[in-house]
């Protein structure tokens, strides 16, 4: 078991398998909001669903309506239980705190492999990898 510290985004706990990608994410576009399925060709995580999952990527990028494409995930039950960065930028942030979806970053993501058991604290800015 690991136990990694960073800084909370949106307060809140989750748990779940842990869906890593070494690139960052754009949910407007690069996501599929209906199904959860990343869609950006080329993407390491091309095809897989980030729904119910804990994703854990670098940083976001891409246009600010991502941030209600989170939120229009979160309505529709197809958002990751929980998100964990690297360093967290503003489409992200907001979109994770509309949408009330537990957040941490400042963690060191190289640390956590796609398939682990992660449970994420956030009230006290936690991560434990099990």
């Amino acid at each position: 078991m690991t136990e990694l510290k960073g800084r909370k985004v949106m307060v809140g706990k989750a748990e779940g398998e842990a869906l890593v990608s070494t690139d960052g994410i754009s949910f407007y576009g690069g996501v599929d909001t209906e199904t959860g399925k990343v869609v950006e060709k080329g993407h390491p995580l091309e095809g897989q669903c980030v729904t119910g999952k804990v994703l854990v990527f670098p940083t976001g990028k891409g246009s600010t309506v991502g941030s209600y494409a989170i939120y229009d995930m979160k309505k529709r039950g197809t958002a990751p239980a929980a998100i964990v960065n690297k360093e967290i930028e503003t489409i992200i942030a907001v979109g994770v705190i509309i949408s009330e979806i537990p957040c941490v970053d400042q963690i060191d993501i190289k640390k956590i492999k796609t398939g682990d058991k992660v449970s994420v604290d956030a009230d006290n800015s936690k991560i434990t990898v099990n």
